[in-house]
């Protein structure tokens, strides 16, 4: 009345078991020999152009995400630079602004920001003695590794350029609502 049927055969012995069995084609084999192996040209080609669509998809938002987390990097690293400036000048400077390798040598900025290079941006300090100093952070590539330049003096106040070119103290202020409008021009 049943059939017993090896549903896990021993390699080796199962065309044997299958044949004791009385059931010759109950379980499929998946040797090469009866073609049952990998996927069909059409099968990988499908995969493929859905990685390719997913991939179009994806990038230009990855590639955004990448530009603003370096924006808000330098951003960041300028505000360091401002404490460590003010550090250094009511410390060790005596009421005068230190280099960039003076606040390195006294710890009050990372090797990073003393190398002038990180996350994109090329920084750049110039310390005027116990009158002021000027840091600023731009893009290496203007679109890729960052969208806008950004500007730092003594008052703290980080000011940009929504072009990527080195901004000056007559830039507009970083949050206020002509940042605001340049965004509303630059989506449309």
């Amino acid at each position: 009345m049943f059939r017993r049927t090896n549903l896990f055969p021993v390699s080796g012995c199962g065309n044997r078991i299958r044949k004791e069995s009385g059931s010759s084609s109950s379980m499929p084999s998946h040797s090469p020999q009866n073609g049952a192996a990998g996927f069909s040209l059409i099968e990988l080609m499908i995969v493929v152009a859905v990685i390719g669509i997913i991939s179009i998809l994806a990038v230009p938002n990855f590639m955004r995400s990448r530009l603003f987390a370096n924006e808000t990097s330098a951003i960041a690293s300028l505000r360091v630079i401002v404490t460590g400036e003010i550090t250094y000048a009511s410390t060790v400077g005596n009421g005068s602004f230190g280099s960039k390798d003076e606040l390195v040598a006294q710890g009050l900025i990372d090797a990073a920001l003393g190398s002038g290079n990180k996350d994109g941006y090329n920084l750049s300090l110039t310390a005027d003695g116990s009158t002021g100093f000027t840091a600023t952070a731009v893009p290496v590539t203007v679109g890729t590794t960052g969208q806008r330049g950004f500007y730092a003096d003594q008052t703290g106040v980080i000011r940009y350029s929504a072009d990527g070119s080195v901004p000056t103290a007559a830039s507009p202020i970083l949050g206020t609502e002509a940042e605001e409008d340049d965004e509303e021009t630059t989506e449309e």
